[in-house]
This record gives C-alpha cells, sequence and structure tokens, in this order.
C-alpha cells in the first residue's frame, strides 16, 4: 500500500506514540463537531435568551441519535476498508470505498426524510413545554436538512482513517467550524434570523465540511481515490458494513435512546435545567471525544492488524489505546472540573443555570474513567468485525438502567442530582459485562475474512 505524509503505517513499529498520532486528530474532529452546536447554544444564551438556548438542548438528544447512527454505519466502512488494506486485499478495499460513498448519500437523504416525518410526534412524547417547544422545531427541521451532507462527510472521514489519515477530517471540520461561527454571528446579529439563522448556519458548515474531503478524495492516490463515472456497490462490501456499522450505530443510538427519557424528565424540572444540561452537555461531550478518539483508534488499529492476522499486535494495541485515553482524559477533566462554574458562564450567566449546570459537570465527568474502558473495549470488539455483542450488551444494560432510574429513584426524589447519577451507576453496569464479554471472544475468535 502506498503511503503519504498524513499515514500511519499500524503494523510496524512502537505503537503508542501511532495511536496518539492517530487519536488526538480524531479527538480534535469531535471536538470541532461539538464546535458547530456549542457555538449554537452560545449564540442563542448570549444574544437570544435562555429559551432559545433551552429549545435547543431539547434537539440534542434526537441529533445525537440521528449522529449517531449515521457514525456507526460509517465506522463499519472504517473497519471493513482497514481488515482489507491490514490484508492486502486492495481491490477488495477500493470496492468497499466506493459503496461506503453511496451507501452515505442513501443513508443521509433517507434519515433526513424519516426525520422529517417524525418531528412533530417525537417533540409530542417528550412532552417540550410550549414555551420553547415551536423553537425546538425550528430548529431541528432546519438542522435535518443538512443531514445527507453530515452523513457524507462521516463517510468521507471513515475512508481516511482506515488507512491511518485523521489529520485531513480535521483540517475539514475545522474550516466548517469556523464558518458556523462566523455565520452564527451573522445571520443572528445582522439578520436577526434568531434560532431559524442558527440552524441554518450549521446545514452550510455541514456541506462545506462534507465538499472539503470529497474534494480530497476525488484528488486522492491508491485504493482510496473516488472516479465518479466508475460508482458502483459491491454487494459483499455492503452487506459487511452493515453487519458491522449498523450494530455501532444502534450502540450509540441506545445512548441518545436513553437520553431522550432523560431528557423527558429534565424538562419536568423547568427552563433552568433544560438550559443547565444544554450547556453542561456542550461541556462534557468534550471529553467524550477524546474518549471516543482513542477508542476508534483501537477499532482502526485492531481492524488492520487483524487483517493482517497479527493478534499479538491486536491486542497490545487495545490495551495502549485505553491506558492512554486514561491519561488524556483525566487531565482534561480536572481542568474542566476545576474551571466548569467559568465555562458555563461563558453559556449563560444566571446563576440557577450555572448551579445546575456544576452539578451534572460532577456527575458525569468525574466517573469519565468507566467510559475509557467501555469504549476501549467496545472499540476492539468492533475492530476484529464483532459489533452485535456491544451493542446488545449497551441496549440491555444502559437503556435497561436508565428506564427503571427515571421510574423509580427519580420518581421517588425528583431532583436534579437524582437525575444525573443514573450516568456512572448506567456506564458501571454496562463496564462489567463488556469485560465479561470481551473475555469470551478472545477466547473463541475466528480468522478474519479471506
Amino acid at each position: 500500500m502506498k503511503f503519504n505524509a498524513r499515514d500511519i503505517d499500524m503494523l510496524r513499529g512502537s505503537l503508542w506514540d501511532k495511536i496518539i498520532l492517530f487519536a488526538l486528530p480524531l479527538a480534535l474532529t469531535g471536538v470541532m463537531q461539538q464546535l458547530l452546536n456549542a457555538a449554537d447554544v452560545v449564540t442563542l444564551g448570549k444574544f437570544v435568551g435562555k429559551h432559545a438556548m433551552a429549545a435547543v438542548g431539547n434537539n440534542i438528544s434526537m441529533v445525537g441519535l440521528i449522529v449517531s447512527l449515521l457514525m456507526g454505519l460509517s465506522l463499519g466502512a472504517n473497519v471493513v476498508i482497514a481488515q482489507s488494506l491490514g490484508a492486502k486485499k486492495f481491490d477488495r478495499a477500493h470496492a468497499a470505498v466506493n459503496t461506503a460513498f453511496i451507501l452515505a448519500i442513501a443513508a443521509g437523504l433517507g434519515f433526513c426524510a424519516v426525520g422529517e416525518l417524525l418531528v412533530a410526534p417525537i417533540f409530542y412524547l417528550l412532552e417540550v413545554p410550549a414555551l420553547v417547544v415551536d423553537m425546538a422545531e425550528t430548529y431541528l427541521r432546519i438542522f435535518l436538512l443538512g443531514l445527507p451532507a453530515m452523513s457524507l462527510y462521516n463517510f468521507e472521514a471513515a475512508i481516511f482513517r482506515s488507512k491511518g489519515d485523521t489529520r485531513t477530517p480535521l483540517i475539514a471540520l475545522a474550516t466548517a467550524s469556523f464558518a458556523n461561527i462566523a455565520l452564527n454571528l451573522l445571520f443572528v446579529l445582522q439578520f436577526d434570523w434568531g434560532i431559524a439563522g442558527v440552524a441554518a448556519a450549521t446545514v452550510i458548515a455541514n456541506v462545506l465540511s462534507a465538499i472539503i474531503l470529497l474534494r480530497a478524495l476525488l484528488k486522492a492516490d491508491g485504493v482510496i481515490r473516488l472516479d465518479l463515472n466508475e460508482m458502483n456497490t459491491d454487494r459483499a462490501e455492503l452487506l459487511e458494513i452493515v453487519r458491522i456499522g449498523l450494530p455501532a450505530g444502534i450502540q450509540g443510538m441506545v445512548f441518545s435512546l436513553s437520553n431522550l427519557l432523560i431528557q423527558a424528565a429534565i424538562n419536568s424540572l423547568g427552563a433552568d435545567a433544560m438550559a443547565a444540561s444544554a450547556a453542561a452537555f456542550t461541556i462534557e461531550i468534550n471529553v467524550f471525544c477524546v474518549v471516543n478518539g482513542f477508542g476508534q483508534a483501537a477499532t482502526t488499529f485492531v481492524g488492520q492488524n487483524y487483517g493482517a492476522d497479527n493478534l499479538k499486535r491486536c491486542k497490545r494495541a487495545t490495551w495502549v489505546s485505553m491506558g492512554l485515553s486514561a491519561i488524556f482524559m483525566q487531565t482534561l477533566c480536572c481542568l474542566i472540573l476545576f474551571f466548569a462554574e467559568d465555562v458555563l458562564s461563558l453559556f449563560n450567566s444566571d446563576p440557577e443555570v450555572i448551579r445546575l449546570g456544576v452539578i451534572r459537570l460532577w456527575y458525569i465527568v468525574l466517573p469519565e474513567l468507566i467510559n475509557v474502558i467501555m469504549e476501549g473495549i467496545s472499540g476492539a470488539l468492533r475492530g476484529y468485525g464483532i459489533s452485535l455483542t456491544p451493542a446488545v450488551i449497551t441496549l440491555i444494560c444502559v437503556c435497561g438502567v436508565r428506564v427503571v432510574w427515571v421510574f423509580t429513584a427519580f420518581a421517588k426524589i425528583p431532583t436534579y442530582a437524582t437525575l444525573m447519577a443514573v450516568y456512572p451507576i448506567s456506564w458501571f453496569i454496562t463496564t462489567i459485562f463488556l469485560i465479561a464479554a470481551y473475555s469470551y471472544h478472545m477466547k473463541r475468535l475466528k480468522p478474519a475474512r479471506k
């Protein structure tokens, strides 16, 4: 395989430095993706009001559900291409690239259409307060128009990451994030479009990031090069991408689905709680971006080395990824908790919003070490092509624990702190079962696809 300056040789040499080079740009890419949301929340909180901020907060879980499914599907493309590259099956890798591109467009258009149909029923089920429901619906309907571009970006990024290039997707998203911030200010301050302007800016930013990566793929060398005149779908690669990617997407969706239930409980506590959750989530998700970056590093490094039949290096990559994730994550957590009130005040200066936001950060950011293990094991299993197991465990444990908690503990003591406690509890129980599943599969591991 031909390497360029941005590619990482995952099959040879030391691991820790290569995993850092892979994971940190990926983590920063996640942070940039969150900046798109953070820019919306900050702009609305500062220049429109806390009710507009609360309206976006009601959309966070819904948006997260859709994005999780798209990212999971794209992760399937990452694994399939990475395994093919590791096995030096370059024709198969190229077929997977073309298939992934077509799937990205189809998935984006399909989710956009379904999402538009479900907006009103979902807001009804969530019991979104009448004070913010119109603004929340406006934001989501406009946001959904950008799903085809968002889907395309995620699949394009997965193609680059499969061969070790995490910097090109980062550059594309950084450009889009800065454009989003500028457009937010233009549409809200100059044109006075309010929440509609913020949503429109996000859509434009998603389109820009997708176009930048498309241009790069059209000019790329080797197996990842796209030729729009030779596009076709390989049925075998499509089925393999969906087999790995769909459970990964469902696993991400499970968190978002359970968060929809929690969001409904947050809504019952009033606008201050909704605004606080929107602001705190925008901060805490950046910690998860670091954890997720190293989890995807485990997926890709394991994928390539599994394709090359180097199981010893696969296991080393898993543990090195988790160790490095813990170090970087803990450093970031300490900074966030130390400056919690100062950072939250950037979103909204209301004392009650800040107080509740601090409570959420302590309950979610402090125990993120559990997430390191959870994401590391899930990522490694997906690298081996085992995607259904972590998805099922997450579905049962996360959803089960959170549903029971909301209808028992929170129903008995309906406070914000009681509700937030469900996050670390559900993570801990899920992680115990994932560790058991990892041990089981490692003892029965089959050779990679031939």
